[in-house]
């Protein structure tokens, strides 16, 4: 592990008492970039992440790459006790993220506005279902769901069959990306802007994948077109999308402009389809998309994966093989670029998970702990940080404070 570097974000203070993942997986992502991060859970409990899989001999298998990073504090801030301490921590802290639903922390009296007394630069970073106002703002919120009331999932699928939802927690880890380009956002005002003060930055959830629909907002208000489900780019581009090669894998090719087609259109030694009146243009390509299909999935058929991936790549034309995860721990890219590291496990050993992303040249984040056990660091921020006795310590695990 990398511990000379500790990144951009070295000596920002942040609390997260948020569970699961897009949240959690904000703070990690600056926890990586050097931000010191205390992760404050429930006693005897724990973040729920920490109980939700895959997992090998009962361990969580998530919990090494989404919590890295991050110190572990026991804290029922519902408690008086608690509620006390958790101020003390407020007020020595940059950020606070949280995800509880609008209006927990307010009906235990932890709000904003409470909070910045302790605190008034106090960074709030708040993840719900559906933002803090509307209608909606008190049900439950969880990702795929979200990523249904978004308009997303209405397009995925094919239009014979129902719709798709991801595979895995997508619309969690986008929205984790929001959290912290928002809490950096908020840092550089902050301390660069006249007031110099902190701020609120609350999301829906359903809102980060909802910013990337551009198309499907425009192509309705101007056009009245409700789109289908599609497995590809339809409407976007031709061609495009899924093609199966010789020896039965797959490649995933787009050309997206008409200097990628043209060029494949020389791979394909079909430079006469250049000149043609159905070809020439993405435009009119797309209006005779079944025909240009057809020619290109007939030609990738003639080689291998590979085959069709070295001509291509020669060609210059956006292509990719579908890889799998074993596929992924063989590749040099891969590799070369350390997307894939190992991190040490109190009871596994080591456990591989991604790298860092992304790569600064003079401050580059790094992977300092691993991910903590429950209360780890109980003693180290209530002792050193707080400055707490032993004795006073122990009083607080025995009336379940920490």
């Amino acid at each position: 592990m990398n511990t000379k570097n500790f990144g951009p974000l070295t000596g920002i203070k942040i609390l997260d008492i948020s569970t699961m993942i897009a949240a959690p997986f904000g703070a990690t992502l600056l926890a990586d970039f050097g931000a010191e991060v205390i992760k404050i859970e429930l006693p005897n409990k724990g973040d729920t992440l920490r109980t939700v899989g895959p997992w090998k001999d009962g361990e969580a298998l998530r919990w090494p790459g989404l919590a890295r990073n991050k110190k572990s504090l026991t804290l029922d801030i519902r408690k008086s006790e608690g509620k006390k301490i958790f101020k003390q921590l407020i007020a020595e802290s940059d950020i606070l993220i949280e995800n509880f639903r609008p209006g927990t922390l307010e009906k235990w009296d932890l709000g904003y506005e409470e909070l910045k007394k302790e605190n008034p630069d106090l960074v709030m970073v708040r993840v719900s279902g559906y933002g803090q106002t509307g209608p909606y703002r008190e049900k439950a919120g969880f990702g795929t769901p979200a990523t249904a009331f978004s308009g997303h999932t209405a397009i995925q699928g094919y239009p014979d069959r129902p719709p798709v939802s991801p595979s895995y927690s997508l619309l969690d880890y986008i929205t984790g990306i929001y959290v912290a380009f928002a809490a950096v956002a908020a840092l550089y005002h902050r301390d660069t802007g006249e007031e110099k003060e902190g701020q609120v930055v609350e999301m829906g959830l359903y809102e980060a994948i909802f910013r990337m629909l551009e198309f499907l907002i425009a192509e309705y208000d101007q056009n009245k077109v409700v789109r289908d489900r599609s497995p590809g780019l339809s409407g976007h581009s031709s061609p495009a999308g899924t093609y199966a090669t010789k020896d039965g894998k797959f490649v995933v090719l787009v050309c997206s402009t008409d200097s990628t087609f043209d060029r494949l259109a020389g791979a394909m030694g079909r430079e006469d389809m250049l000149e043609d009146d159905r070809y020439y243009t993405n435009a009119v390509r797309l209006k005779n998309d079944d025909a240009v299909q057809e020619i290109v999935s007939n030609w990738i058929r003639q080689y291998t994966q590979k085959e069709l991936t070295e001509l291509l790549d020669a060609h210059g034309v956006p292509v990719s093989p579908i890889l799998t995860i074993e596929d992924i721990f063989n590749d040099p890219q891969f590799k070369e670029r350390e997307n894939i590291v190992e991190v040490e496990h109190p009871r596994l050993g080591k456990v591989k998970v991604p790298g860092i992303v992304p790569k600064f040249s003079k401050t580059p984040g790094s992977i300092r702990h691993r991910a903590p056990e429950l209360g780890e660091h109980n003693h180290e921020i209530l002792g050193e940080l707080l400055g707490f006795s032993e004795q006073e310590i122990n009083v607080l695990k025995e009336q379940g404070v920490i």
